[in-house]
């Protein structure tokens, strides 16, 4: 249960920084605000069409005697916009962080600088960043789909769906959400989908206590716009604590360990090319330290 604790810490930590450094706070709601716009057209659209979409797609209810159709069609329109509204919420966060990923890279990379002076990165081209976080969002949302169905079949069970099932959406919602805001800073590593989510599914409670809490806060109004560049913030932080920590340099092997390693150091005796991680063969991320500079999106 002390994870369960520490994901909430990390959300309230992510405010924190936020709160502290208000020019990236201002600067990280762009993005919520324009997807604000997107979605409020999409609903306020859905909301004006609603009603014929039902009347099309049942006309087997024109013969009906009365009350009977209106009946059915007032609940399908409702039911239809309660849906939209739901998938509105489920994937702000993915359409956000895509539509915001260079505004949020700039803002996680300040947060691991922050801490420790460094910020890694991937060494990918924009396009390709765009391209992977795309597609990844794309794989969340399908297997969030796939949930919800599933829930939305059995909340028709007597007592249970009442009860237990609409906790299991809020806590299944709450881990995807923590998933794709904390890869903001694990892509930046590296680290794809499948590895994420086996990092959170160790850390079960911690993806709760960080991601159920956006989920419920991020059911009023305008919040989740507001709250988004510390949820950010804070999902970096909680990045930072499910990576295993880095085995430390030893400073006998010298160039030899360096060599052995694939060209650890390069001509110049700069870290970066040909670095692999030893966990999982892949190229490690590059440090700021590696680079000439970071992007900054924020002038």
């Amino acid at each position: 249960m002390r994870d369960l604790g520490s994901g909430f810490g990390y959300f309230m930590k992510g405010q924190r920084w936020v709160a502290q450094h208000g020019r990236w706070w201002g600067f990280g709601l762009l993005p919520g605000l324009i997807t604000l716009v997107l979605y409020g057209a999409a609903l306020v659209g859905l909301g004006f069409w609603a009603d014929d979409l039902t009347v099309w797609a049942t006309p087997f209810a024109d013969d009906w005697s009365s009350p009977w159709p209106g009946l059915i069609r007032g609940f399908l329109t409702a039911l239809l916009f309660a849906v939209g509204l739901l998938f509105a919420v489920v994937s702000f966060t993915a359409v956000t962080l895509l539509v915001g990923q260079p505004f949020y890279e700039s803002l996680s990379e300040q947060v691991d600088i922050s801490q420790d002076g460094t910020a890694p990165e991937s060494g990918l081209p924009l396009w390709r960043e765009l391209l992977i976080s795309a597609r990844e969002s794309l794989a969340v949302l399908a297997r969030v789909a796939l949930y919800g169905v599933l829930l939305f079949a059995l909340g028709f069970l007597p007592l249970v769906g009442q009860t237990v099932i609409p906790v299991l959406g809020f806590c299944v919602t709450g881990f995807f959400l923590a998933e794709e805001l904390t890869a903001v800073a694990l892509q930046r590593r590296g680290v794809r989908l499948p590895e994420r989510l086996a990092m959170l599914r160790g850390r079960r409670m911690l993806a709760l206590g960080f991601g159920v809490p956006l989920v419920l806060l991020f059911l009023l109004p305008l919040v989740a716009v507001f709250l988004m560049p510390g949820a950010v913030a804070g999902a970096t932080l909680m990045a930072r604590d499910l990576l295993p920590p880095e085995a430390p340099d030893d400073s006998a092997g010298g160039a030899d360990d360096a060599e052995a390693a694939g060209g650890s150091y390069g001509a110049g005796g700069s870290r970066g090319a040909g670095r692999t991680d030893g966990a999982s063969g892949r190229p490690a991320s590059l440090t700021k330290a590696d680079r000439p500079a970071a992007r900054d999106w924020s002038h």
